[in-house]
C-alpha cells in the first residue's frame, strides 16, 4: 500500500456538450474526432490544492450556478482523501461566446414552421433574414451539461492530485529511512560510551577518596581495600543514574516501528506523529543522562534527525 502526502496539485478540464448532444467516439490518435461540432462549447475547468492539516478541510471556490454541485463533489474527495487543507476551484469558460453557433437541421425545420404560421396570420410579415435565423438557432439551443462535465473534471483532477500525492509520499519515505538509519547509527555510537565514562568516573572516585583521606590524615585508619570498596560502590550508584541502556532499547523499537508502518503504507500519519514524539522523549532523556561530551554531542544530533523526520511526518496523510 501506498504512502500519500498531503501535499499536491493537480488540474483538469471537460467540455460540456449541450443537452442532448452526444461525442462521437474518438479513434486513437484522433481525439478531435471526440468533440462535436455544434456540442461542446463551454469548458469546465477544475483545480485542487493540497496542504497538510490534522484533519480533512475542504474548501470550494466555484460559481453560484455550479453551488448546487458542492454535495456531489465533496463526496467525491471524501471518499479518496483522509487528512489535508484541501481547496477546490472551478471555472466555466465560455469559448466563443459571441459567435453564432451552426445551425441544426431540426431548428431550421421548427422556424420555418414558425414563420410560415407567422406569415398565415401576417402576411405583410417580413420574412427572416440569415442573421435573425442564426441568432434564433443560438437562442433556442438546448442548454449545456454543465454538471455532467464538472464531475467528470473533478474525477479527473482527483485521479492526477492521488498521483502527485503519492510522488511526493515516496519521496517523504526514502526522507524518513534515511533518518531512521541515522538514529541506528547514533544508538551505535552512544552504547560503548557509557562503559567508558563508568569507568573514568571510577578511577576519579578512587583519586578523590584517597585525596580527601591523606589531607585528612585518615590514610592509616582505611585500608586500601577499604578504600577501593568504597569507591566501587559510588561508582555503581553512578553508573545507575546514567544508564541509558533502557533508552536506546526504546528507541530502537521505535525506530523498528517506524519502519513497519513506511514499508505496509495506508493512512499512518498520526501514528508516526506519536512515534515521533516518543524519539523526542527518549533523546531528551539521554541528553539528560549525559555524563560525557561525547554522549551530549549524540544527543544533540539525535534530536535534529528526529526534529527533521517530524518536520516530514507533518505531510504525510
Amino acid at each position: 500500500m501506498s504512502v500519500y502526502s498531503m501535499t499536491g496539485y493537480a488540474s483538469a478540464s471537460s467540455q460540456a456538450l449541450a443537452a442532448g448532444a452526444a461525442a462521437p467516439a474518438a479513434e486513437p490518435g484522433n481525439e478531435a474526432a471526440a468533440r462535436p461540432e455544434n456540442g461542446a462549447r463551454s469548458a469546465v475547468t477544475v483545480e485542487l490544492r493540497s496542504v497538510n492539516s490534522r484533519f480533512l478541510d475542504l474548501a470550494f471556490r466555484m460559481p453560484d450556478e455550479l453551488r448546487a454541485l458542492e454535495p456531489a463533489l465533496r463526496e467525491l474527495l471524501t471518499a479518496r482523501l483522509r487528512r489535508g487543507k484541501v481547496e477546490l476551484r472551478l471555472n466555466a469558460a465560455r469559448e466563443h461566446d459571441g459567435a453564432l453557433p451552426q445551425p441544426q437541421a431540426e431548428q431550421l425545420n421548427r422556424l420555418a414552421r414558425l414563420e410560415g404560421s407567422v406569415q398565415n396570420w401576417l402576411p405583410k410579415a417580413q420574412p427572416l433574414s440569415v442573421h435573425e435565423a442564426l441568432l434564433w438557432c443560438k437562442g433556442s439551443a438546448p442548454a449545456e451539461r454543465l454538471d455532467e462535465a464538472a464531475i467528470a473534471a473533478t474525477r479527473q483532477c482527483l485521479d492526477g492530485l492521488m498521483e502527485s500525492r503519492e510522488r511526493e509520499g515516496r519521496r517523504l519515505v526514502q526522507i524518513l529511512m534515511e533518518r531512521v538509519a541515522r538514529l541506528r547509527e547514533l544508538a551505535v555510537q552512544a552504547e560503548p560510551l557509557v562503559p567508558q565514562v563508568v569507568e573514568r568516573q571510577q578511577q576519579r572516585f578512587l583519586e578523590r577518596w584517597q585525596q580527601a583521606l591523606d589531607s585528612a590524615g585518615a590514610a592509616q585508619a582505611m585500608s586500601a581495600e577499604a578504600l577501593r570498596e568504597r569507591a566501587l560502590s559510588e561508582a555503581a550508584s553512578y553508573a545507575l543514574r546514567i544508564d541509558v541502556a533502557e533508552e536506546l532499547a526504546r528507541l530502537r523499537a521505535h525506530l523498528d516501528e517506524i519502519e513497519r508502518l513506511l514499508q505496509k503504507g495506508g493512512e499512518l500519519g498520526k501514528r508516526l506523529d506519536f512515534l515521533i514524539q516518543e524519539l523526542h522523549r527518549e533523546a531528551n532523556t539521554l541528553g539528560s543522562k549525559s555524563a560525557a561530551l561525547e554522549l551530549t554531542q549524540v544527543s544533540v544530533e539525535m534530536k535534529v534527525a528526529i526534529e527533521q523526520m517530524r518536520e516530514q511526518v507533518q505531510n504525510i496523510e
